[in-house]
């Protein structure tokens, strides 16, 4: 038997999207202990470089740190031609880049006849601006690099990886944007996969549950660190009870990007500890 199930992977050239961040940076680090040349992307060219040496170090694999914005094609394409100068083509995507902004979160969960007098802080007082980013950064900032980096795919064939949510799944509160950018996501998966099966390019999502990261820390932690009423809400909806840790995401991203899944295209997989499968009783 294979001690190595995601050997296919090794020697391969991945791209992650939001390499910077905390999800990101661990599905990185899995695959550079895949043996496969891992390009560390970020807005902040520095933090990648950075990013991507310790996890060179960290792994013994060939990593590099690249700076781009993903709602900027331009800068998208000049990173393709240096990874094309290092390390020639590309055969993989994770599209990890995207997030919330406090000013797109309504304070309240829900109106009712007792607060409904603080519209400001219901449905009715968010700001449009905040959710038009959000969109752009979890739709736009997943459809342009998927335009520039996937089109090394289009004559033979690849994997791209989109980081979905489980707010797609089931419509959380507090989060209209996020949560409808990421259903718009869901969608753009499926539809992806259909249009891109006949060349070999496979498209799918992993949905997370609630792991703690830059993006939602204000929401799941009070100031003294402590789990949030909404934090313990989650976990008591959580079959597992608890959060998952960002590592926990690792094997089904690697089971998406090699030859384990070849027969599987447009799915949206939840990793949630059982959170999207309660009903509540």
């Amino acid at each position: 038997m294979n001690s190595n199930p995601f050997q296919d992977l090794r020697g391969k050239v991945a791209v992650v999207t939001g390499g910077t961040g905390v999800i990101g940076g661990s599905l990185a680090r899995a695959l550079a202990e895949a043996g496969v040349k891992v390009v560390v992307g970020g807005r902040d060219r520095k933090k990648a470089q950075t990013i991507a040496a310790e996890l060179a170090k960290q792994t013994g694999g060939l990593v590099i740190g690249l700076g781009f914005d993903v709602l900027d094609r331009a800068a998208l394409e000049a990173a393709r031609a240096e990874i094309h100068e290092r390390w020639g083509l590309i055969d993989l995507l994770v599209n990890g880049a995207g997030g919330n902004k406090p000013s797109a979160t309504t304070k309240q969960e829900q109106l009712t006849p007792t607060n409904r007098n603080d519209l400001a802080s219901s449905f009715f007082g968010l700001d449009s601006t905040a959710i038009t980013d959000v969109f752009q950064l979890n739709f736009l900032g997943t459809l342009l690099p998927t335009q520039v980096f996937a089109l090394d795919m289009a004559d033979r064939g690849g994997v791209v990886v989109n980081i979905s949510s489980m707010s797609a799944v089931r419509a959380l509160t507090k989060v209209p944007a996020y949560s409808a950018s990421k259903a718009a996501l869901n969608n753009f998966t499926q539809w992806l996969a259909v249009h891109l099966a006949p060349v070999g390019i496979r498209v799918n999502a992993l949905a997370p549950g609630f792991f703690l990261t830059e993006q939602n820390r204000f929401l799941l932690l009070g100031d003294d660190q402590s789990l949030t009423p909404r934090a313990r809400k989650i976990v008591a909806a959580t079959p597992m009870a608890r959060l998952g840790e960002v590592d926990e995401l690792q094997g089904t991203a690697l089971y998406l990007l090699s030859d384990l899944s070849r027969f599987v295209t447009g799915v949206v997989l939840p990793v949630d500890g059982g959170f999207s499968a309660f009903g509540g009783v």
